[in-house]
């Protein structure tokens, strides 16, 4: 059997994986490890100090190593959990400053979601070989061990696929989140040029130095033209203010 193991690392908040690869006959037990992801001398220590287990045989060393990596799938649920939980928060907090940072998240955490979950679906069909009556010959009571074992495998299969739909319903808000505050920007920066639009086409009106144009020869023109500019502008602050343009 091959298996593949987990292990939650705390302070880089990351997945490590790694595999243990056991051999089992009819009177001996061979594994090798590879990766830091496992580690079996708690295995052997067990083993070694329930002779009652190791008397039904090399199945039970078989269920004793796969016990305990199953058991070490505990903490990378919740490792992955804790993740999942922080991302929600930076995402609804909106944040902008952050959203790249967020998604390039979403899509790290996604893809160790992915291969947890290919790490323990299949354990969950080779259990299911295993605990077939009859099965390679395996005690009955190692094999009620094992079905112990394969409901738990199904409830982390379960959580892990729980955990996808959740990141990519995460993701899509994000997205969403990202457009709509683009949207916003896009709305300020028109309005404020609608607001500098004015006072411009004023002046270049009256910068083009014909000799027949109202007002151009008149007294008071000049300040009657940074008025009109400073009415129309605030109008049009004003109404652009009111309706959330601003």
């Amino acid at each position: 059997m091959v298996l593949k193991a987990a292990r939650y690392v705390e302070e880089k908040e990351e997945v490590e994986f790694g595999e243990v690869h056991a051999f089992v006959g009819s009177d001996f037990v061979v594994t090798v490890s590879y990766g830091e992801a496992n580690e079996l001398v708690e295995v052997r220590r067990r083993a070694e100090s329930e002779p009652e287990l190791l008397r039904r045989g090399p199945s039970a060393v078989l269920y004793a190593i796969m016990d305990r990596i199953v058991e070490d799938y505990g903490p990378v649920v919740e490792g992955l959990e804790n993740d999942i939980d922080e991302i929600e928060v930076q995402v609804f907090e909106g944040n902008t400053g952050v959203s790249s940072e967020v998604s390039r998240r979403i899509y790290e955490l996604s893809r160790e979601v992915i291969q947890f979950h290919q790490a323990t679906q299949p354990l969950a069909g080779a259990l299911d070989r295993l605990t077939e009556a009859g099965a390679h010959g395996i005690d009955p009571e190692v094999r009620r061990y094992l079905r112990e074992v394969q409901n738990r495998v199904l409830r982390v299969t379960e959580g892990v696929q729980g955990f996808r739909e959740l990141l990519t319903n995460i993701l899509s808000v994000n997205l969403t989140l990202i457009g709509i505050n683009q949207n916003d920007q896009m709305k300020k920066i028109s309005a404020w040029a609608a607001v500098v639009i004015v006072p411009t086409l004023i002046a270049g009106i009256y910068g083009m130095n014909f000799d027949y144009m109202p007002e151009l020869h008149w007294r008071y023109g000049y300040p009657m033209a940074l008025c009109l500019m400073g009415l129309i502008s605030f109008a049009l602050y004003r109404n652009l203010k009111r309706a959330g343009w601003l």
